[in-house]
């Protein structure tokens, strides 16, 4: 299993879990604890929903329901705010793609340039007589060079557009 599809199943399991934590929720009044599943009350594990009176039940009820609202809210909230750096980390993924592009477009301009300068000064050279065949050949391995460098550049603006 690939960790996607495992990741998917452990929120899944969690989500059960949490639905099964939400759906029995404990209650204080009057000093005891009460548990609230559905529309039944239980204390110590034990139905009282018909045993108990019935304003006391009506208090557990609504505050059993006015927590499960508060917990419905709050978990609206979280998936928000996890949306929110979602889509905040897609916006710094491309900001940097952006920069990426950017920088190689840069890398691009200057090895160009460099390129054209150094041909003027091999030209400027050759004209003038005073390259050696040996300083000649040194000029074309550096301007071949230059060219690749110029390619591998050109490469790098296409990938990163």
């Amino acid at each position: 299993m690939n960790t996607m599809k495992k990741f998917k199943l452990l929120f899944t399991v969690l989500c059960l879990f949490a639905i099964t934590l939400v759906s029995a929720q404990k209650i204080k009044h009057d000093g005891k604890t009460y548990k609230v599943k559905k529309e039944k009350i239980f204390l110590d594990g034990t139905n009282v929903t018909d045993i108990i009176k019935k304003s006391d039940k009506n208090d557990i009820l609504d505050k059993a329901s006015k927590k499960q609202v508060k917990e419905e809210k709050e978990e609206k909230v979280k998936k928000a705010e996890k949306k929110e750096k979602k889509a905040e980390k897609k916006v710094k993924k491309a900001e940097k793609e952006v920069e990426k592009h950017e920088k190689a477009i840069s890398n691009l301009s200057k090895s160009e340039d460099k390129l054209d300068k150094e041909k003027k000064k091999f030209e400027k050279l050759k004209r003038k007589g005073k390259l050696s065949p040996d300083d000649e050949e040194k000029w074309l391995e550096k301007l071949e060079k230059l060219e690749e460098k110029i390619k591998k550049n050109k490469n790098k603006v296409k990938k990163t557009k």
